[in-house]
């Protein structure tokens, strides 16, 4: 027969480099199989196509499959249901749906088996073709075919597409209904559709309705909370699958340790990298990857780096890490050696790379080095630069005081830039004073991100600093208008294996400290010393908070006593803040550098600062 010549063929070029070391795959291997059934003289069976035919799906040999239908139709075996729904699960899984639409319709028989709906359901989902799987199983119901957990595991998982959270919750119901809501692998899919649908409480819900969990279970509600940057919920239900008995796998662990890089939780980090040694997960190159990016988001960059130079494999993940650490911490000139050492061992950046290497240019005030490297996105590597990269090298340009041609920049963009690329124009007015031309960027900005709350903010500072009231006045009726509210700041620091979460200002806070008073004692007592000095005096700064024992303390401010009370002399302590760190307290935490000794360094949204002795590692550019 001609199939036999082509799969052989196929197979021949296919398996070639692991034909002589015997390292066939099982998929490969079934079509051997099959094939030598032929040579035989034995004649084929219905029990001889399922496995050949999930082969094709496997390895996406479409053709392949095709010529093994036309054998199944020769050897007259289309009618048995086990081969019916290996067809259409292979040209589903070959992204030819109509054709297993066509295996379906074709045969009578199918419209009565509840296994061929099940299989064109998942065939359907698989192809993201949404309305033929919900009408599928309505049709199901309409002529009784039966529905098991195979039926609905097969339709959960298109409700974890954008727009489908409603469907989702009537897919639940359903599974309540028919009674399937008790069954694990039933759960773990609705569990990881609320995730995806950004539904984390009805997610939690379900997760703590479950009569069973597993391993899967925990993982999905652990990387629910890290996905929707609930790292405190994270690291709470880590402890508490630990407790439980369940052991963590790589995915669990993958989860934790970016709870433990956004939280600056190095010492949960430090026993998650225990875990990962006595769990024989230290050569998982994923794990590495996270160790890395939690050390260097933690501040520590010598662990970090051990970790990098440790590792037998770098790939481009392993060298963003890295380089997007060094460049957090304002050392340019290493993060760009860092990305040349990876074009030099043949290692291709992508454009995360980019934006790394450009970010940590920017932070350095590199701005040849950055506009090479942004030419080389194009001209070497052929990746066009996205709103992303025009982004950082308007930051570059800003930080040079390259105002006008940076705006020159976002006009000449070919893509449409976005709030990020106006926004990083409107901080570089902020620095420079440019009161009009950050205006211009504003109006672009609000068109885009009409409620982002942090733009409406900066400006408003923009016009603190240049006394304009009226401005001022301005940013805040349209705030009022648009019933936005500033972010309540918050601070993390980490003692004695926990993390210790600081918010601005009000001492009511649900969540206030239980060492609140001796906190506010603290600062007050710093806020005299910095008083006293002659920087204080000479920086003419007016307060931009409220008054120490008011509501307006800033929650870096807090954290930092909270430090100093608990900490030994010499120490450095560690802050980690959800917002940029503002004027106020920047110059706050130098002044308090030059009269403890003490290091600080505060990890904000834009980069880290690192405080000794009265000045900061910024150069105060941030």
């Amino acid at each position: 027969m001609a199939i036999k010549t082509k799969l052989y063929k196929h197979l021949q070029s296919s398996t070639h480099r692991n034909s002589t070391s015997g390292n066939i795959s099982p998929w490969h291997q079934s079509l051997f199989t099959y094939l030598q059934t032929l040579r035989s003289g034995s004649f084929p069976h219905a029990f001889s196509f399922p496995f050949p035919l999930k082969s094709c799906a496997a390895l996406s040999l479409p053709t392949t499959g095709k010529q093994l239908h036309g054998h199944v139709i020769k050897t007259g075996c289309l009618l048995e249901p086990f081969v019916q729904t290996s067809l259409i699960s292979m040209y589903s899984k070959c992204f030819l749906i109509d054709d297993a639409c066509k295996v379906f319709d074709e045969n009578p028989q199918s419209s009565k088996l509840m296994v061929c709906y099940n299989a064109l359901i998942s065939g359907y989902a698989f192809n993201l073709r949404v309305k033929e799987t919900v009408s599928l199983f309505s049709e199901m119901r309409e002529i009784g075919v039966e529905i098991n957990g195979v039926t609905l595991l097969g339709l959960i998982p298109i409700c974890g597409l954008p727009g489908n959270l409603e469907l989702g919750m009537s897919v639940h119901a359903s599974c309540t209904k028919l009674g399937f809501d008790a069954d694990l692998s039933i759960g773990n899919c609705l569990l990881t559709m609320y995730v995806k649908c950004g539904e984390i409480d009805s997610a939690r819900k379900l997760f703590n309705d479950m009569p069973e969990k597993g391993l899967i279970t925990w993982n999905a509600m652990i990387n629910g909370y890290a996905q929707n940057g609930l790292a405190n919920n994270v690291l709470e239900l880590y402890w508490e699958m630990k407790s439980s008995g369940v052991s963590p796998d790589s995915i669990t662990l993958v989860g934790v340790l970016s709870s433990c890089a956004h939280l600056g939780a190095q010492s949960v980090g430090r026993e998650i990298e225990q875990q990962i040694k006595v769990c024989g997960f230290g050569s998982n190159p994923l794990l590495n990857n996270a160790l890395l990016n939690m050390y260097a988001r933690c501040g520590n960059l010598e662990k970090a780096r051990d970790i990098f130079y440790g590792m037998p494999v770098k790939s481009v993940v392993s060298y963003t890490a890295i380089i997007c650490g060094y460049g957090m911490h304002g050392q340019g000139e290493i993060a760009t050696d860092l990305f040349d050492d990876m074009i030099r061992t043949g290692i291709r950046p992508d454009g995360t790379a980019f934006v790394s290497v450009l970010s940590a240019c920017s932070h350095a005030g590199l701005t040849d080095k950055g506009f090479d490297y942004f030419r080389m996105m194009l001209s070497k590597y052929g990746l066009q630069p996205g709103p992303e990269h025009y982004s950082c090298m308007v930051d570059l340009l800003g930080r040079a005081g390259k105002l006008n041609e940076a705006r020159d920049l976002i006009e000449s963009m070919p893509v449409k830039p976005d709030g990020a690329v106006w926004g990083a124009l409107l901080g570089a007015c902020k620095i420079h004073k440019n009161v009009e031309l950050a205006e211009v960027a504003f109006k672009q900005i609000i068109e885009l991100e009409p409620t982002n709350i942090g733009y409406y903010v900066l400006l408003s500072n923009i016009y603190a600093e240049a006394g304009n009231l009226e401005g001022i006045l301005g940013v805040r009726v349209m705030m009022k208008k648009r019933n936005l509210k500033k972010d309540p700041g918050c601070s993390y620091v980490e003692f004695n294996g926990r993390v210790h979460l600081f918010f601005a200002g009000d001492r009511n806070h649900p969540q206030t400290h239980p060492q609140t008073e001796e906190i506010y004692q603290m600062l007050d007592k710093l806020e005299n010393l910095v008083k006293d000095l002659d920087d204080f005096k000479k920086s003419g700064q007016e307060r931009t908070e409220e008054p120490i024992n008011g509501r307006g303390v800033h929650s870096e401010k807090l954290a930092i006593a909270f430090g100093l009370l608990n900490s030994t002399e010499g120490s450095e302590i560690v802050v980690m803040k959800n917002l940029r760190i503002c004027g106020d307290c920047h110059l706050f935490i130098k002044l308090v550098s030059k009269v403890v000794n003490h290091q600080f360094v505060v990890r904000d949204a834009s980069r880290f600062h690192h405080f000794r002795n009265g000045l900061c590692s910024c150069k105060d550019y941030w």
